[in-house]
């Protein structure tokens, strides 16, 4: 029998739990075992959501002309945001942190707000009021020191692969894997690839679905493809020699930037605490641990 979206959130809130007494207690086998859980149960969390909205959408309302229903996640590593399909009105509008999550899953790597903005007003259904992103980060950061994982996502901060810290001005999703969310020198090009190809690919499911993506997506397409070397060679912005070109691209840096996430992400877990991966360390932190003082 599926599971229900509550009893998975109760599920992942006892598996984060988990996962803090097995880091707590440096049980690297527990540690491996409950993290590959917790993948699996944010999967079905996810789909069980995507469900859900389906089954509230067959209720005869029109559906609205952007934010459609996108085809199931071929992975867990890669989840498709499933586009709201009923219009909504101003009092049942989507929250800010939901609404930050939607396009960051369809970018796939830590952005900007304005950035985050732009995607937004091109594929879902309602504008998203870009100040009020100002202090978002900092409200998760609040929730989470107050309750923890009790929520399946919060909205946090890339973090600087030298310090930790957190990156000025880009945001990011908890339950990306910490590799993904470290800024390494590299880090800043391969992930404006990463955008470049969600955005095509939701053209490209938008346009497979029968809905004409907006002008306004087509634009922010066309801001990408200039930017990559073979992405725009004719005349007619081609979705799919955007995501070949930025694929080709990226295969150049992928070694070098992945080897840096990777040293980066395995000293946070052994420097920073669990709040302190999501939304950096602090300047505090990095001076008593490069005065060796930091313990775990």
């Amino acid at each position: 029998m599926t599971a229900s979206l509550e009893e998975l959130e109760e599920r992942l809130s006892r598996l984060r739990a988990q996962l803090r007494e097995a880091r707590r207690a440096r049980d690297t086998a527990a540690t491996s075992r409950i993290r590959g859980e917790l993948r699996e149960v944010e999967a079905a969390w996810e789909r069980a959501l995507d469900a859900e909205e389906a089954a509230g959408g067959t209720s005869g309302e029109e559906p609205a002309t952007r934010g459609t229903t996108l085809p199931a996640p071929a992975s867990a590593a890669h989840p498709v945001w499933r586009g709201r399909q009923e219009k909504r009105s101003a009092q049942s509008a989507v929250p800010i942190r939901e609404q930050v999550h939607q396009s960051l899953t369809l970018l796939g790597a830590p952005a900007s707000p304005k950035l985050i903005s732009s995607v937004y007003e091109a594929f879902f259904t309602e504008p998203l009021v870009a100040t009020k992103l100002a202090s978002l980060r900092r409200d998760e950061e609040r929730s989470f020191s107050a309750q923890g994982y009790a929520r399946p996502y919060y909205i946090c901060a890339a973090l600087t692969h030298d310090r930790l810290t957190p990156a000025r001005g880009l945001l990011a999703v908890s339950v990306w894997p910490l590799e993904r969310r470290i800024i390494a020198p590299l880090s800043q090009r391969a992930d404006f690839l990463t955008h470049a190809i969600g955005t095509a690919e939701q053209i490209q499911r938008l346009s497979a679905a029968g809905h004409p993506p907006s002008e306004a997506a087509w634009q922010l397409l066309g801001r990408f493809a200039l930017n990559i070397p073979g992405a725009c060679d004719s005349d007619d912005l081609d979705p799919e020699r955007v995501v070949s070109a930025a694929r080709l691209e990226a295969a150049v840096h992928q070694q070098a930037d992945d080897t840096q996430r990777r040293a980066s992400a395995e000293r946070a877990r052994t420097q920073l605490t669990d709040g302190q991966q999501l939304f950096g360390a602090t300047p505090l932190h990095n001076t008593l641990r490069n005065a060796g003082h930091v313990t775990r």
